[in-house]
């Protein structure tokens, strides 16, 4: 395994990072497919026999469980000081008023009961998950500075925005001297590169670490077009991510196959290969519900991709809609 520092930091993470949104109570939340605890635990306890020591997951998914059974397995397979925990806070966690957001009674409640249900004093790398609308964001950054220096978390850390919303939350934190984001966590992957425009030439300017989420675009850059699997019927969320734009996607995934052909390697070690080499990528978040995702995971991080394969992965890719922020 080889390891990086997040960003302008001195904490160092593995290059590959296991998502723990795969793992969770499928009768709680959005996603059916999840694998519950039983089902879940093999793939963390292979993750980190791997090297892997960076785990995210969200207040959110599966109505908390899946912070429920990350914690209760990293608590039974490793040190807590060996891994880097990354969780997440503004999604709707119950109905009614000052059920979701960032205000700061939102994130001062939330960051508790995350602890609560991950079995931990303190998170590694506590993020907010999407921009809130209402709240001042001035508020929400006082209030991530007052989490960490109470000891709840190390670091602070955002995901997908614009990147003048991510800039204007720097340079605010930097005037009134509180906790800066170390890192982005962000949509990039062969089928949506929309990030490389403004928020990855943000992030290495201002030295802030990239782990994007759905580095396999939902799956769709590892199997054959017309191929589908029990999540891809049930996806709600992918049809607004790819369905403007399925000719030019399918010419990508074509030459991903191609190149994994000519290769001898799965097309996840591929698509993995070209994330892991886009500048500033720290670290891709892999879900992983077979142990040949993992697999292919850690293989990827040996894959050096020349000059001309990348050529042939990017060429046919057009412009696509913004999208991810919602």
């Amino acid at each position: 395994m080889d390891y990086v520092t997040l960003g302008n930091t001195g904490l160092e993470v593995s290059r590959i990072c296991l998502g723990c949104m795969s793992y969770g109570v499928p009768e709680r939340g959005h996603h059916s497919w999840v694998l519950n605890e039983e089902q879940a635990r093999p793939f963390i306890q292979k993750a980190l026999e791997e090297g892997i020591n960076f785990f995210d997951t969200a207040n959110v998914y599966s109505g908390g469980t899946s912070e429920e059974i990350t914690g209760r397995a990293l608590k039974d397979f490793a040190r807590r000081d060996e891994v880097v925990i990354a969780t997440k806070v503004q999604g709707r966690m119950r109905p009614g008023p000052n059920g979701g957001g960032l205000s700061r009674k939102a994130i001062l409640s939330e960051i508790d009961n995350s602890l609560r249900r991950l079995g931990t004093d303190y998170v590694d790398l506590y993020q907010i998950h999407r921009w809130d609308y209402v709240t001042p964001i001035e508020e929400t950054l006082e209030a991530l500075h007052d989490v960490v220096k109470s000891g709840k978390a190390r670091y602070i850390g955002a995901s997908s925005m614009y990147a003048w919303q991510f800039l204007k939350a720097l340079k605010i934190s930097e005037q009134h001297g509180w906790t800066r984001f170390v890192s982005m966590q962000n949509y990039v992957n062969l089928l949506y590169r929309e990030e490389e425009r403004e928020m990855l030439p943000l992030c290495q300017s201002e030295r802030i670490g990239v782990i994007p989420w759905s580095p396999l675009a939902r799956g769709r850059l590892t199997r054959d077009w017309n191929e589908s699997t029990s999540r891809s019927q049930t996806d709600a969320f992918a049809h607004t991510l790819y369905d403007h734009t399925l000719e030019a996607d399918r010419a990508v995934v074509e030459s991903v196959a191609a190149i994994a052909a000519e290769r001898h390697v799965p097309r996840a070690q591929i698509a993995l290969a070209w994330v892991l080499q886009k500048a500033p990528v720290t670290a891709p978040i892999v879900g992983a519900t077979k142990i040949q995702h993992l697999d292919d995971a850690i293989h990827s991080l040996a894959i050096r991709l020349t000059s001309e394969e990348i050529e042939r992965l990017e060429t046919p890719y057009i412009p696509h809609p913004v999208v991810g922020f919602n």
